[in-house]
């Protein structure tokens, strides 16, 4: 492999087989000495992103976006601290006892199997709560989180973190905060965690990319796809499938994965989603062929047209009250 240039600067990332050199601070900038990261924007961003392109469309998918919101809501709620939680929980060493520590996740620190595992929990909870029937809620969540995950992995662009092993491929990379974690982590140096040794003077694969472009193409299928779905909740074992694929082979060239022992446990988990998500999808098609039975969607039964139009009956009425006032004063 061709040797990359020793850089001093920790903010500089340089892609050498692209041309590509830029400096990018961590921090966007701050307020009352508030540091507010890029890594939060990004995150949040990606967020704004999903919420946006999915509420206009819950109407298609048999669901009232008003008591979908407070759904959506614990569901972010649920995402983040699962996605932390998680994260801390395989990394308890470094965490013990350090509750200020255990808080701060603007610098990273997120976990998106748990963020998925908390979004699904509470938001379905509140699901159950709301009244919204979880399974098309699924479907449009699944096609939220890949445009979530796909933006929100920029976020490990800024802060050079979630890397790969050294490479010297079209898109190695490398950075000054590269280069400074494989010098001073000894797991990177002896490959005491990965069975390989790595290597400041080297690229490295840009697994946050990988993923990313992963994402995005996913997002694009499904969406595709949406308009053709056989039953409620297809879309969510898509998203499992096609996200469990990807992960499955990335996580394999990661040199930061969390470890169960000597598993890498979002790589094990990614391929329990695929099978899982597999044989549950393959074993519905089947029942119903077998059955002789039809599909039908929750957006084609007369509780999800009553539950709609009860909605829109309620905003026609309170946005005429509104005019009425506005006119009268």
């Amino acid at each position: 492999m061709k040797e990359v240039e020793i850089i001093d600067n920790p903010d500089r990332i340089v892609f050498p087989n692209l041309g590509i050199d830029v400096t990018i601070d961590s921090t966007a900038f701050s307020i009352f000495g508030l540091e507010i990261k890029w890594y939060a924007i990004i995150i949040s961003f990606g967020l704004l992103l999903a919420v946006l392109y999915c509420f206009p469309r819950m109407k298609k998918f048999g669901i009232d976006p008003d008591r979908a919101a407070d759904a959506v809501i614990a569901g972010i709620i649920g995402g983040m601290a699962g996605a932390r939680i998680y994260y801390v929980a395989f990394r308890w060493e470094h965490y013990a006892g350090d509750i200020k520590a255990i808080l701060n996740f603007r610098n990273g620190g997120l976990a998106i199997y748990g963020g998925i595992i908390g979004a699904v929990l509470i938001g379905g909870i509140m699901c159950k709560i709301r009244k919204v029937r979880l399974t098309p809620m699924l479907d449009i969540a699944g096609m939220g989180f890949l445009i979530g995950q796909g933006v929100g992995r920029w976020g490990n662009f800024v802060n050079q973190e979630a890397f790969g092993t050294n490479t010297d491929c079209l898109f190695a990379m490398t950075g000054g905060t590269i280069q400074n974690t494989i010098i001073h982590e000894t797991s990177y140096m002896n490959g005491s965690m990965y069975g390989t040794g790595m290597s400041e003077l080297y690229g490295v694969h840009p697994c946050f990319l990988y993923e990313s472009v992963w994402c995005i193409a996913g997002f694009v299928i499904l969406a595709l796809y949406s308009k053709h779905r056989k039953f409620d909740g297809q879309l969510f074992l898509m998203y499992l499938t096609w996200y469990g694929l990807g992960r499955f082979f990335i996580e394999g060239i990661r040199t930061d994965s969390l470890m169960l022992g000597n598993i890498r446990a979002s790589q094990f988990l990614a391929l329990l989603c695929v099978i899982a998500s597999l044989v549950l999808h393959i074993a519905i098609l089947m029942r119903a062929k077998y059955k002789g039975e039809d599909f039908v969607l929750y957006c084609n039964t007369e509780e999800s047209k009553e539950l709609i139009r009860e909605s829109e009956e309620k905003y026609n009425k309170n946005n005429k009250e509104s005019k009425s006032n506005g006119t009268d004063n």
